[in-house]
């Protein structure tokens, strides 16, 4: 099992990770991801930490497709990934219809058609065959006319290539998925998957249809929340706030993908009571009500001996690559490092 961090993204004020950043790289770790919601961007806090650095790879889990067209994040990877020397991963996903349309101010349809064209531009772009051309319909390339009311667009368009010939060619993509069918789609067009919360005891239960035509070598890349301390009850407390927003604030009432992932993992009653709490106001309720059994599930949590009997799930588990998310100081990074890789 490889190992990685992922320092998130910002919440609330600007947060440099760069110490914990360099630590994970003195220790071995392999990966670093960085991610973005409605705040701070992936790729700026991961260009500064690349600065920074020399061997760690450096991913993002995950860049939202709607804040980007497709050619304008292949040039941001292709940049990122000459200026470091060829060490990304790029993570993309298609986010929710309350982020896309409210925040963005772009159609959430079709999520699955959209992520196919936007990867199948992006490889285009790199691979640099010949210039880019899209028949859509949600990126087509050159814009047609018919695309807005007359009037709005020039018809002047033209087929381009990048001018600059990427140090790789073929920059490997990750799709953050948490849909059955979108997962189907991971394995079928991406490299990898980036599952968010994921229980390892249930993946093959929960996942392994979705999973079933990964081909060799594709990485299943899992972000887990880690907290060692003696006082379990209060990191179970801690794990709980984020379970809580996601399940409660990170989608529509009727329609929230986060909400419908813990009811596949078998909380569907629990996850609709923290939902109706959360919007509801009841922000404190909402996170008591989230599942001990759940936050447990998902997380790494307690002291290190605990943690040490608990990763023996991941690493029989069809993960591949371990992101820890939430340790920051350099002891205990590499507690974890010697308990995943000693």
């Amino acid at each position: 099992m490889r190992l990685g961090i992922n320092v998130g993204y910002w919440q609330r004020v600007p947060e440099d990770a760069t110490e914990t950043v360099l630590a994970a790289e003195r220790l071995g770790y392999e990966f670093v991801y960085t991610a973005e919601a409605y705040g701070s961007d992936a790729f700026t806090t991961l260009t500064w930490y690349a600065a920074r650095t020399s061997r760690i790879k450096l991913g993002t889990a995950v860049a939202q497709m709607s804040a980007r067209t497709p050619a304008a994040t292949a040039m941001h990877a292709l940049t990122l990934d000459a200026l470091s020397g060829g060490r990304l991963t790029l993570g993309i996903g298609a986010s929710g219809p309350q982020v896309v349309e409210g925040w963005y101010g772009a159609p959430f349809a079709r999520p699955l058609e959209r992520t196919r064209e936007y990867v199948r531009i992006l490889r285009d772009v790199w691979r640099r065959a010949e210039p880019v051309t899209s028949a859509g319909p949600h990126y087509p390339l050159p814009l047609p006319a018919s695309a807005y009311a007359p009037g709005r667009v020039t018809g002047l368009g033209k087929p381009l290539k990048s001018i600059v010939h990427p140090v790789r060619p073929d920059i490997p993509v990750y799709l953050g998925a948490e849909g059955p069918k979108n997962i189907a789609l991971a394995t079928e067009i991406a490299n990898g998957w980036l599952p968010l919360f994921v229980d390892p005891a249930q993946i093959e239960a929960v996942f392994g249809a979705s999973l079933a035509g990964r081909r060799e070598g594709f990485d299943i890349a899992a972000t887990v929340t880690t907290i060692v301390t003696d006082d379990l009850a209060a990191a179970l407390e801690f794990a709980k706030i984020p379970l809580a927003f996601y399940i409660g604030g990170m989608g529509a009432r009727d329609r929230n993908f986060h909400l419908d992932l813990i009811g596949r993992l078998g909380y569907a009653e629990e996850a609709a009571r923290v939902q109706e709490l959360f919007l509801a106001g009841r922000r404190d309720e909402a996170v008591k009500a989230v599942p001990d059994e759940l936050a447990d599930s998902i997380s790494l949590l307690g002291p290190i001996g605990r943690i040490r009997e608990r990763l023996r799930l991941w690493q029989d588990s069809p993960v591949t690559t371990l992101l820890i998310a939430g340790v920051k100081d350099e002891p205990t990074l590499k507690a974890i490092r010697d308990l995943v890789q000693p």
